[in-house]
């Protein structure tokens, strides 16, 4: 079933609506869909690098706008909608112990969230759900989509179609890396 959806999500990349497509595809996959849009922006950046950026930025501005979609499912109708999504991911189990503590890192939580390979939908959905200040969730949001789906555009907009296996392969690992990198510098600052 999933590689159907994979499949069928990868021809709309070289159609006529491929920009709105994948606005559709960032959009929901910030709340519900299963396939991230960075397989719809690798192909649409490949066969048109001029567009990296713009391509980027569509994939940016529709996945925040999901992801506070997300939000508000997880504020306003997560036993409904939330909760069952969540569960669908096998996510379920981890629910309550999860709400405890993620005020706490929400910032860190949205950041890691929106730039590895992470569900990010899981984040919007929780973020709401445990009352995460809006303003916090929304900021962040826009830095790590934009800096996930940026870096992307600019490497394959400087390197093209050889850097296309990495960033297939390996980008997650990279990105979750430089993250784990970059809060263990904070750590060190704040307790040296």
């Amino acid at each position: 079933m999933f590689r159907r959806l994979y499949d069928r999500t990868i021809s709309l990349a070289s159609g006529p609506y491929a920009l709105w497509t994948l606005a559709a595809v960032a959009f929901i996959e910030s709340s519900v869909f299963p396939i991230p849009p960075d397989v719809l922006m690798i192909p649409m950046i490949i066969a048109r690098r001029d567009r990296a950026f713009l391509i980027a930025g569509v994939a940016m501005v529709a996945s925040v706008l999901g992801g506070i979609l997300g939000y508000f499912i997880g504020a306003f109708a997560f036993e409904q909608i939330g909760r069952p999504i969540l569960e669908s991911l096998g996510k379920g189990d981890q629910i309550d112990a999860f709400n405890q503590k993620f005020n706490d890192f929400g910032f860190w939580a949205v950041l890691i969230a929106g730039l590895t390979p992470f569900p990010y939908k899981v984040i919007t959905i929780m973020s709401g759900w445990t009352g995460l200040p809006f303003a916090t969730f929304l900021i962040t949001s826009i830095v790590a989509r934009g800096g996930r789906f940026f870096l992307v555009a600019a490497l394959l907009w400087k390197f093209g179609e050889p850097i296309r296996g990495f960033i297939e392969k390996r980008l997650g690992l990279v990105l979750t890396v430089f993250v784990i990198v970059l809060v263990g510098g904070f750590v060190l600052v704040k307790y040296l």
